[in-house]
């Protein structure tokens, strides 16, 4: 399909381990353009952006500095917490980026915490960025991502579409544009090697008239 990203956009996925990383690399190496986790939970073996470095091979100019890097894998909440680090919203600004587009990926769900009251949707909001959800295919994600959408959709936040992530699935797709009511951008099969050749070449099966 044919699909323009715009200048800057967030990446959030209807779970945790949904597959937005692998997304977001393919969308920085498609795209040639930034990316940035503003909330890291966890640092070992790598952090998110370590990985995008990695499987994309793209140099620094790609990639910004994280603004809370956490020590332990767990809700950004309750990692702060361990860390002795409190987050606020204010702490946040979106950064400038030598590359266009700015791809922003969050942490976890839309729903998970930041602190006692914020929510990563709050963040979005915040950032006034439309969203791109990454979904699963299997069993299970029909009620996650209609979820998903509904609170996206509740919060008045724009929604690019849904890029769904797994063994490719017709009735999940169906389901996600009949009861959604919003685009599906692209189906990304499991790549059986993630480097950046086939992340490049996934995107442009994705999105082949996309710059």
């Amino acid at each position: 399909m044919s699909f323009q990203f715009p200048d800057q956009f967030f990446v959030t996925g209807t779970d945790t381990n949904v597959g937005k990383t692998v997304v977001s690399a393919m969308l920085t190496i498609g795209l040639n353009g930034t990316y940035w986790k503003p909330v890291q939970s966890g640092l070992e073996p790598i952090t998110d952006t370590e990985y995008v470095r990695s499987v994309t091979q793209l140099d620094e100019s790609h990639f910004l500095p994280e603004r809370f890097r956490l020590t332990e894998p767990l809700s950004p909440h309750l990692s702060a917490r361990l860390d002795g680090v409190e987050i606020h919203l204010s702490d946040f600004e979106l950064p400038h980026a030598a590359r266009s587009p700015l791809i922003v990926e969050g942490a976890g769900g839309l729903l998970v915490p930041l602190n006692d009251k914020d929510l990563i949707i709050d963040l979005i909001q915040k950032f006034q960025l439309p969203v791109c959800l990454v979904s699963r295919t299997q069993l299970g994600t029909i009620n996650h991502t209609l979820l998903s959408i509904r609170q996206l959709q509740q919060a008045n936040i724009p929604i690019l579409g849904v890029i769904m992530n797994g063994p490719l699935n017709e009735e999940n797709k169906r389901a996600f544009a009949h009861f959604g009511q919003i685009p599906i951008l692209g189906e990304l099969e499991p790549l059986e090697d993630i480097n950046p050749a086939t992340l490049r070449s996934a995107f442009e099966r994705l999105f082949p008239k996309a710059p």
